[in-house]
Order: C-alpha cells, then structure tokens, then sequence
C-alpha cells in the first residue's frame, strides 16, 4: 500500500472514531501515524470539539501550526467551535484576526462560526455587525444569532430576527422553531407563542419532537397547561424530555397529582427517567407538601435508577421539609448531605424560614449564604424581612446598613405583561407608560373594592421610616399591581391575566392579587423568581407557600 492510500485510510479511522465519540481510539490511530496532512488535524480536532473537549482542541491547533500544516475553513471553524464551547473569547478573537488577514471572513461556513462565537460569549454587537455581512438564505446563521438573543436575555430581538427572517424568504426548520419558542417562553409572550405554532405546523414540523417539546416549554412557562398537555396527547412519539417538561410544569404550577399519575405512567411505558425528571417530580411535591411521596422519589432516585442526587435534588428536600414546618429536620438534612450544601440549598432553607419566621435558623442559613454568594442582595433582603416579621426592628436595620457598607445593591422589582404581540414593562411606582393615568386609576378603584372586602395592605416589611399611610403607597404600586392594573384595562373581561415578576411576590401583593381576581373574575397568573401562582376566585395555587 503507498504513503498516499496509507494516509487516507488513517484520516478515515481517525473521523470514524472521533465522530462516534471514541476520542481513546483515535488519539491512538492519530499518534501513530508518520504523516499528518490537514485531513488528520482537522479530524481530531473536529473530535474533541464535538466530544466537548474544547480546550484539547485548541491545544491540537497549536500543534497543527507548530507542525506547518496549513489550516483550511473547516479547521478553523472546528477551532472556532472549540472556542465558543469553552467561551474562550480571547483565543476565539485571536483566530478571527487570522481568518480576516487570509481574507476567508466571508467564507460560510466560517462565517456561521464566528457569529457561533461571538453569540454564544454574548457579544451580541459583534455577532450582528458578523451576521450582517452575508446574512443570506443559510438558516443555520440565522439560528446561531437568534439564538444567541434568546440565551442572553434579548427575546424581544430574538423575535424580530424571526420575523425578519421570514419577511427575506428565509425557509424555517425545527431548530429556529425551538429558538424563537423559547424566547416567547421567557417573555411570556403566549400569543406570539401561539402564531409560531401555527407555522410548525404550517411548516409540517408539528410532528418533530424537537419543536413539540419546545411548544410543551412554551406553554408551561406562560401557564397553559391545557395547551402544553393536548400537545403532549398528540405527540406520536415521545422522549425523556417531552415526559420531563410535563412533570416539571405541573409541579410549578402546583398540580402535585398531574405530575406524580405522569410520572408514574412515564415509567408504565418504560421511559426511564433521568436526573432532570426526578428534579421535577420532587419540585411537585414540594410545591404541594407532599412530605412522604417526596422522600419515597428520592429514595428510589438512588436505589431503583442509581441516579446519585445532586444539589437540585437536595435543595427540593429541604424545601419539602421547610414547607412542612420541619425546619430542624431541614436544618439536619443539610448537615447529612455527603457534598458541601452550595447557595441554593442554602436559599432553600432561609426562604422556608420567611415563611415561618424563624429569625434563629434564618441567621444560621443566611450565615452561610452571604460565605458563599456575599455580594447576593435577596439574603440581605430575606434576613430583613425575617427580623421586620418577628417585630425585630434593630435586627432589620443592621442587616440594611450592613448592605449599604458593603455596596450591595437590591435589584429593582419589574413586571412584564404581553398584550397583542407587544412586551409592556412596569417597575414600582412607573408613570412612564402612555396610560398611566388609566393604570392609575383603576388602580385607586380596585384598592377601594379591596378594602370593602377586608384587604388591609400588609405594611410590615416596609423598611421606609414614614407613616403607615405612606407605606400603603409604596405597597400599593408595586410593579405587579401595575402590571395587572394594565392587564385589566388592555384585554377583554374574562380572559386570563399572565404577567412575570423578576423577585418573589411580596406578601402584599400575593394577598392582593387575590382579592383582585374575585373583583373582575379573572385567572390571573403570575410567574415570578421562585415559581408559578394560579390566582382565581380568590384563592392561589400555591396555597399560600412561596
């Protein structure tokens, strides 16, 4: 056999293994090989890359340029892979200068792989500019940049990339779907949402299980869970993520015995469910105080599925006992659990002791919190509000000070709410919206129908040094109650109010909220920081333990 056929047999070993993940066998066939050409490099690398083992792959580039081997496209768009997997932007910047002096910047395939970069490290400027210079008919660009505004926070531009994407003839697949469902899911722009999903299945995508478990996403995090369950029904086939979303969504919006007959038909039909899942399932019998069904799934995570817990799943037990009342045996759990407990089981354990105003094993959790995260503002705020509850004033104005030495800033409450096809944003006391005076005013309207039915604005963890009245201002616009002040006057009479909250609902506007839905006989649902609130007739999902 030549040198030549020699070489092509190896570099095809080389690809075999690598694209099967089997990264061992090929390093072997690659170190043993007498020549290398830039098929050999390209391959390994291109294996680590896809393996996620970015930093080795851009070890190998450096070889590969110390051996003088010549790099081509899709060596470096290997490379720019490894780079963005690994959100090694300086190194990924570095190999950008290199393609810009060989003039292949506008190459496609390298192109698709420097917005891939530049998005996924959220530098979302140079990622446009990048985007801008070809964007052409390639779907998979479009996909990197709207995908890229969706990750980092910018639905709104994820939306209008979509749009405009259409608007060039640009044909959709199921990945672009997915992305821009996502981007609805975080705005809770359910009927935005909605005209997507026409077009999946205009699209013929609605039997693909990529963009249904997307639309399952979509419509749990906006609150339909009618809708999220007729797209599970229809689907003809489902994976473990399809079965995951549905738990996970009937636990947040506290339907512990949707999720719990879920899972056990998910195991009926031989689905084995994986860590994600047991997360779910354990969040739904917390959010329900299911007590003994929650320690049944954790025990069988480890016994019957040899899934080791991890710090999701602990912080769900704690926050099943805190719900219990259990905080000492909370407090004991922590202090069982094999790993060191991080922030969020810590988190779990200062919110159970909110609810039941334990200023002790508050002190002791928040201790550790402000170890691990001392720059968080919520335990600041959290700690305060538990001393303000207990009548423990000084306490509540140590912990402020202390937050004003150390420069801790709290994060500003916002709302949003979706109303036809555009995001509305209110924060406390806003007067920057075009109807502020009607907000307002319906506002005054329903505090005076409130109080007739027994309200009384709950001014205790108001920190303000003024009056009670006073502090019933700054209760009463609070940016939620702005936003469903607006929802009310913006929609018809009947229809389902949804708006988010960046923080946990206060106490105030939790309790407001349900008077508000008796008054106009509306849902309303609410999603803030923690979890998902179903107000109707009066009463909330989550029973009154957030």
């Amino acid at each position: 056999m030549g040198i030549d056929s020699e070489i092509v047999l190896e570099n095809a070993l080389v690809d075999m293994y690598a694209k099967c993940a089997s990264m061992e066998d090929a390093c072997k066939v690659f170190d043993k090989m007498l020549r290398r050409d830039v098929v050999s490099w390209t391959a390994i690398i291109a294996g680590y890359a896809h393996v996620g083992q970015g930093e080795k792959a851009i070890v190998c580039f450096s070889q590969m340029q110390i051996s003088d081997v010549t790099p081509n496209q899709f060596t470096l768009a290997c490379v720019l892979k490894a780079c963005s997997a690994t959100s090694a932007l300086e190194q990924g910047k570095q190999f950008h200068a290199s393609i810009v002096k060989t003039g292949l910047e506008s190459d496609g395939v390298l192109g698709n792989a420097l917005v891939d970069l530049y998005a996924k490290c959220g530098c979302m400027d140079i990622a446009q500019k990048l985007f801008e210079i070809k964007p052409g008919n390639d779907v998979v660009r479009w996909t990197t940049l709207t995908s890229g505004y969706a990750q980092h926070g910018h639905g709104e531009k994820a939306l209008e990339l979509f749009k405009r994407m259409f608007q060039v003839g640009v044909k959709p697949d199921q990945f672009i779907f997915a992305t821009v469902l996502m981007s609805c899911a975080i705005l809770l722009a359910l009927q935005q949402g909605k005209q997507i999903h026409v077009l999946i299945v205009k699209n013929s995508y609605n039997s693909d299980v990529i963009s249904q478990n997307a639309l399952i996403d979509l419509y749990t995090k906006c609150g339909s869970m009618q809708d999220a369950r007729q797209v599970f029904d229809e689907m003809s086939q489902r994976d473990v993520i399809s079965w995951t979303a549905m738990i996970a969504g009937y636990g947040k919006h506290g339907y512990a015995s949707h999720a719990i007959e879920l899972f056990e038909l998910m195991i009926l039909n031989a689905m084995t469910p994986n860590p994600v899942t047991f997360v779910g399932i354990l969040s739904a019998c917390s959010h329900a105080g299911l007590l003994e069904e929650g320690k049944k799934y954790f025990d069988s995570m480890s016994h019957d599925y040899f899934i080791n817990p991890t710090m999701d799943h602990y912080a769900c037990m704690v926050d099943l006992f805190g719900r219990a009342g259990l905080l000492e045996e909370a407090r004991a759990f922590i202090s069982k659990m094999p790993v060191k407990p991080n922030a969020v089981v810590w988190g779990a354990l200062l919110g159970a002791c909110r609810v039941y105003i334990d200023a002790t094993i508050g002190e002791y959790a928040a201790k550790h919190l402000l170890e691990l995260e001392p720059e968080d503002a919520g335990t600041y705020v959290t700690l305060s509000n538990i001393y303000a509850a207990a009548g423990r004033w000084e306490h509540a104005a140590k912990v402020r000070k202390l937050m004003k030495e150390r420069k801790v800033a709290k994060e500003p409450g916002c709302s949003w709410i979706e109303v036809n096809d555009k995001v509305h944003m209110f924060y406390i006391g806003d007067r920057l919206h075009s109807q502020t005076n009607e907000i307002y005013a319906e506002l005054e309207k329903l505090d005076g129908q409130m109080k007739e039915m027994g309200y009384v604005p709950d001014t205790n963890l108001v920190m303000h040094n003024v009056d009670t009245e006073q502090k019933e201002q700054i209760l009463h616009y609070h940016s939620e109650k702005l936003a469903i002040a607006f929802g009310i006057i913006s929609t018809p009479c009947g229809t389902a109010i949804r708006i988010i909250k960046n923080l946990r609902v206060c106490v105030d506007c939790h309790a407001a909220t349900k008077f508000i839905s008796r008054i106009v006989a509306r849902e309303i649902v609410v999603r803030d920081s923690n979890r998902f609130h179903h107000f109707k007739d009066g009463f909330c999902s989550c029973g009154d333990y957030w």
